[in-house]
């Protein structure tokens, strides 16, 4: 992990985790959080055996950061934190592994996971972004679901001997996986927004895309052109096939995630949360499920109008002709009625 300058950042004083939740993700968690009580009893369920479990053994199998143990990585956690102005870090652990990977685990504490293959791909900046996701997962409660999935995951066996349950099941971990994904990208933001720099961000997904730290083999307008032609494909046997390739992820592809990141900033609310327009801590308690339903029910109709997917285009055309036609029918029973 190699030095960069140090540069001036935004600090977003009293940020809501709802300035970087993707819409379908934000809906899910205020709707969670309107729900009191469940998270708390997940929360003491989880943290009475499984999270010291957890942390026992990184605290016996890892290196705990701090400022003599990878002193860079604690003194980044705590810049990010100052920018997202976190209440509260958590602990980070590094544990010998060669695959490329950082995760958030544990409700009541969270802590944050970095395969020590990270600090040898990844510059400072780099590793500024890959904290600051990670803390937005923590920021964000969102280990409350990945735990709900899990457990739904060791019920599998039992579900599927009750008639009927095994497909009810299926639908119930396809949306939490579908959910998992949505968070990845809410988290993506909030590394965003730590860092205050995009090129910095699609860095991070091109090298964790190859696993490679030379840049010199790496091109980005290349990688979103890559990332076009996996989002656009126009065959119909393609989006059948990307389908049954997520179903069970609980990441989205690298390309996917770069290029929803890029559409972010594009769409201008990177720069308004940086300006200072964003939703408070302190208003977190007023917010509406129906508001964050509506957000995430128009995110994805305007996802699939904008789609070049072929099914994506065939769903979006098929639920016009359906509105179209009830709309007709709708009509119809008015006019038979007034005759």
């Amino acid at each position: 992990m190699t030095s960069q300058p140090a540069r001036a950042r935004v600090t977003l004083t009293d940020i809501s985790s709802r300035a970087w939740e993707h819409p379908a993700d934000r809906g899910a968690l205020v709707a969670m959080r309107k729900l009191r009580g469940f998270d708390t009893v997940l929360k003491a369920i989880s943290g009475l055996i499984n999270e010291r479990k957890a942390r026992l053994d990184f605290l016996g199998s890892g290196i705990r950061v701090d400022e003599r143990q990878f002193a860079g990585v604690h003194r980044l956690l705590a810049e990010v934190g100052r920018v997202l102005d976190a209440p509260e870090l958590p602990e980070v652990f590094v544990v010998n592994d060669p695959f490329t990977h950082a995760m958030t685990v544990g409700m009541d504490k969270p802590v944050i996971v970095l395969h020590s293959s990270l600090l040898d791909l990844l510059d400072e900046e780099e590793m500024r972004f890959l904290l600051a996701h990670e803390l937005g997962h923590a920021l964000s409660g969102h280990a409350v679901y990945r735990t709900l999935l899990l457990r739904l995951m060791d019920l599998t066996g039992v579900w599927s001997s009750i008639p009927g349950g095994a497909i009810g099941l299926r639908v119930i971990i396809a949306a939490l996986y579908e959910w998992s994904r949505k968070s990845e990208l809410s988290a993506d933001r909030a590394g965003l927004l730590a860092t205050q720099d995009p090129a910095t961000a699609f860095r991070v997904h091109m090298k964790l895309a190859s696993g490679s730290g030379d840049l010199s083999e790496l091109d980005q307008t290349s990688f979103f052109a890559q990332g076009q032609e996996y989002l656009g494909s126009t065959d119909l046997r393609d989006s059948v096939l990307k389908l049954t390739l997520v179903e069970r992820a609980t990441h989205p592809y690298a390309v996917v995630r770069a290029a929803e990141l890029r559409n972010w900033v594009d769409s201008g609310e990177y720069t308004q949360v940086l300006s200072g327009t964003y939703p408070r801590r302190a208003e977190d308690a007023n917010a509406k499920v129906s508001e964050a339903a509506k957000q995430a029910a128009a995110e994805y109709t305007e996802s699939f109008k904008k789609t070049q997917d072929a099914l994506g285009t065939l769903v979006h055309d098929v639920a016009g002709f359906l509105g179209s036609a009830k709309l007709w029918l709708d009509d119809q029973i008015r006019r038979t009625r007034s005759e």
